[in-house]
C-alpha cells in the first residue's frame, strides 16, 4: 500500500491500523482520500496541495460541517480532526441507489435545513464552493446581497481572469444593474446547503445518507431549489412534497434563470468554458 507520508504523520491516525487507501477524488488543489483501519472504521481526508492558496477553503468547510452536524446530526459527516489545510472525517458509506421515494426523502431533509432562519442573509465567515470564497459578510438587503456577493461576484472573477463573449457580458451587466426588477427584495433568511450537485447528495441501498462539502449561509430558499432543478437532479415530485412543508413563491418561474446563472457561472469559472452556452441559455431566457 503507496501511503503518503504526510498521511502517516497525522496524529488522529497514530494509534490506528490503517489497512486501505484510496484517492477518490482530486480538484481545486485539494485531494480527497479514503482511509480503512482495521478496527476504528473508514476515514475520509481532504487535504490542500496547494500551499500558495489565499483562501483557507478546507478550515471553513470542517467549520460548516461542525455546524450542519450540530443542526442535523443523521446526514452531515463528523469532523474527527481539523486544521488550516486538512480535515478528518468519517466515511459515509453509499452506492448512489436510490428508491422510488428518494425525492420525497431529499425534500423532507431539504426543507429542514430551510426552516433554520436568520434576521439576516449571510453567514458569520465566508463559506467555500468548489475551493472558492464566497463572501457572506451579513446584509439585510437580498437583493444587495446576492448581486453583490453571488452573481456580481463570480462575473467579476470570469471578467478578469477569461471574459465571455460581450454580447454575454453586456446583458449580465443589465441584470445586475436592474436585479431589483427580477427577484424578491426581502425574502425570508433560510439557511441552505449551498452545493447540492449530485455528487455532494449520498444514497445507500435507496436511502438517503448523508449531504457533505455544504456551502452554507442565510438566503432566499429558491436559490437553493434553482441549483437542484439546474442540474436535473428533481422533478414536480420534489417541488410537490417540499411545497407540503415550504410555500414556493408563485413567481419563482420568472426568476429562477437568474439564480441559476450564479451557479451556470461558477461552473465557467471553475470547470469549463463548455458552460458559456448555458450561461447565454439563462440570460437569453431573462432578456429575450
Amino acid at each position: 500500500m503507496d501511503l503518503d507520508v504526510n498521511i502517516r504523520n497525522i496524529a488522529f491516525f497514530s494509534n490506528k491500523k490503517i489497512t486501505n487507501y484510496k484517492v477518490l477524488s482530486k480538484s481545486f488543489g485539494m485531494i480527497c482520500e479514503k482511509i480503512e483501519t482495521k478496527s476504528s472504521g473508514s476515514f475520509v481526508i481532504k487535504r490542500n496541495l496547494d500551499k500558495n492558496k489565499m483562501y483557507d477553503s478546507l478550515k471553513y468547510e470542517a467549520k460548516s460541517l461542525i455546524y450542519m452536524k450540530n443542526l442535523f446530526p443523521k446526514i452531515f459527516p463528523k469532523i474527527y480532526y481539523h486544521k488550516k489545510d486538512l480535515l478528518v472525517m468519517n466515511y459515509i458509506e453509499h452506492d448512489n441507489i436510490k428508491d422510488k421515494n428518494f425525492e420525497k426523502e431529499l425534500a423532507e431533509n431539504i426543507s429542514a435545513i430551510h426552516s433554520v432562519n436568520n434576521d439576516r442573509y449571510g453567514f458569520n465567515f465566508d463559506t467555500p464552493i468548489g475551493g472558492l470564497k464566497q463572501p457572506s459578510e451579513y446584509s439585510d438587503n437580498w437583493v444587495d446581497f446576492y448581486r453583490e456577493n453571488r452573481l456580481g461576484m463570480i462575473f467579476n472573477q470570469i471578467c478578469f481572469s477569461n471574459p465571455m463573449p460581450n454580447s454575454v457580458n453586456k446583458k449580465i451587466d443589465k441584470i445586475l444593474t436592474n436585479l431589483e426588477n427580477f427577484i424578491p427584495k426581502n425574502p425570508i433568511p433560510s439557511l441552505i446547503h449551498g452545493d447540492l450537485w449530485e455528487g455532494n447528495i449520498f444514497y445507500n441501498k435507496g436511502r438517503l445518507v448523508g449531504l457533505i462539502d455544504p456551502g452554507i449561509y442565510f438566503a432566499h430558499k429558491e436559490l437553493e431549489i434553482s441549483y437542484l432543478t439546474w442540474f436535473k437532479l428533481v422533478t414536480k415530485k420534489f417541488l410537490v412534497h417540499y411545497s407540503e412543508k415550504h410555500e414556493i413563491d408563485k413567481n419563482y418561474p420568472e426568476y429562477e434563470p437568474i439564480y441559476q446563472l450564479y451557479f451556470s457561472l461558477l461552473n465557467v469559472h471553475l470547470w469549463s468554458r463548455d458552460y458559456i452556452n448555458d450561461a447565454k441559455s439563462l440570460v437569453d431566457k431573462i432578456y429575450k
